[in-house]
């Protein structure tokens, strides 16, 4: 049944919007200076036409993206209703201001209150759909449960419009209980899930100025986003006055956003828009780079090299894509490479002596150096008072002289370094 309805949007969008003469008026944004009997107004600064296809999942409380917004651009988003003692209210607040903005529909508010739903679409609103009966349980559900609550819930506010080419292809998951199986089946229908950047917990049991100051001070942490409100809480109503006060006092302009159709274009963006913190050029990225995904090739995918490129003795008999020998088969040589074969050796072969030069180590010829030897201490005892200069007597040592004994040595009778017996004394 949802296939059905969005085959039939694209075409009647269009058609309807020509045929009412709003084509052009629904790109156009409602200028503060424009907006009648309030000159002051906060307005809609621009409006921004988005294609669902290219950018199915928005909102950075739950995914990587969000709408491309400028610094201090802000969306302002309105669920479950409409429940005409507070919607109404509402529309007046923002018409007042001369704001447009999106409004995700309950199916079954849409068939109780239809007219407030058709009122959203003549005060230039965006319209998107919120399931049928809002469950709480959209990231338990089975599937085809799922996709029923998403499909009655989009035929639901299609009736109240009477034209499916007024309902955007925009929805919002109760409670943002996001399931991967939701939006695989949102995506395939080529609608658009909006999550959030920031709400103003007005579900909550809370005061209006905490929802006030939530909005605010969030905005201002986030410098930009898409706020998320309820048009059916008497503390939204309550808070709303004072919350498009402060945008205008701080400097915050409202977009409106509309889906792009074939006369319609999306507005030209690039894909650093859409991020909250755009990466830029010319700061250093501060988190280690991605590991790469390797494809790696089969075996089997690459050429093997011919046998003769390898070595011409190694030989294979038999190939080797078998799992398993059959059994009973005769084994087949080891094709490894045949062994050369070596001479044996005789009882005449010898090795070459090497030549006595080759052990010479060559000294280095210096002068004289005159050493001071003292006289080892089994030498004879001077007196106390004799001359300092016989206790060490200057020797004349040349590296390239005689081999010469030292007074006090052990003399050496023989090579080989064998001492003679010293007579004791």
């Amino acid at each position: 049944m949802l296939t059905g309805v969005w085959m039939a949007y694209a075409s009647l969008r269009v058609k309807a919007l020509i045929g009412f003469g709003l084509l052009g008026m629904a790109v156009q944004p409602a200028l503060a200076a424009n907006c009648p009997g309030n000159p002051g107004a906060l307005g809609t600064s621009r409006t921004i036409v988005v294609d669902p296809r290219e950018h199915p999942r928005i909102g950075t409380m739950q995914y990587s993206e969000t709408l491309p917004l400028e610094d201090h651009e802000v969306v302002l988003t309105f669920d479950d209703g409409p429940i005409p003692k507070y919607s109404n209210q509402v529309i007046a607040m923002l018409a007042e201001q001369c704001v447009q903005a999106t409004f995700f529909i309950i199916g079954r508010m849409a068939r109780e209150y239809p007219e407030g739903v058709r009122k959203l679409i003549a005060a230039g609103h965006s319209v998107g759909t919120h399931t049928q009966n809002h469950p709480l349980t959209m990231n338990r559900l089975p599937i085809a449960a799922a996709q029923k609550e998403i499909d009655d819930g989009i035929a639901s506010v299609t009736a109240a419009l009477g034209d499916p080419a007024q309902l955007s292809p925009f929805m919002r998951i109760p409670g943002l209980l996001r399931a991967a199986v939701v939006e695989d089946y949102l995506i395939s229908q080529g609608i658009q899930t909006w999550s959030a950047d920031f709400p103003a917990d007005d579900w909550r049991h809370v005061s209006s100025k905490t929802v006030h100051d939530l909005a605010i001070s969030r905005l201002k942490a986030k410098g930009k986003g898409i706020l998320l409100l309820h048009d059916i809480q008497a503390r939204t109503v309550a808070a709303l006055p004072g919350i498009l006060a402060d945008l205008k006092a701080n400097g915050f302009r409202v977009v409106h956003v509309v889906a792009a159709t074939p006369d319609r274009p999306k507005t030209p963006t690039d894909l650093q828009q859409w991020q909250m913190r755009p990466t830029s050029e010319t700061v250093a990225i501060s988190r280690w780079p991605k590991v790469p995904s390797f494809a790696y090739a089969y075996l089997d995918m690459l050429p093997a090299p011919a046998m003769s490129a390898s070595d011409p003795d190694l030989s294979f008999p038999q190939t080797f894509d078998r799992t398993r020998r059959v059994r009973g088969a005769v084994p087949q040589p080891v094709p490894w490479p045949r062994q050369s074969t070596l001479q044996p050796m005789t009882d005449k072969a010898t090795l070459p002596v090497p030549a006595h030069t080759l052990f010479e180590i060559s000294e280095r010829h210096s002068a004289p150096v005159n050493a001071m030897v003292r006289w080892p201490h089994h030498a004879e005892q001077t007196p106390k008072h004799a001359d300092s200069a016989s206790v060490a007597r200057p020797i004349s040592i040349d590296a390239s002289a005689a081999r010469r004994s030292i007074p006090g040595s052990m003399p050496v009778t023989r090579p080989g370094l064998q001492p003679v017996p010293s007579t004791i004394r």
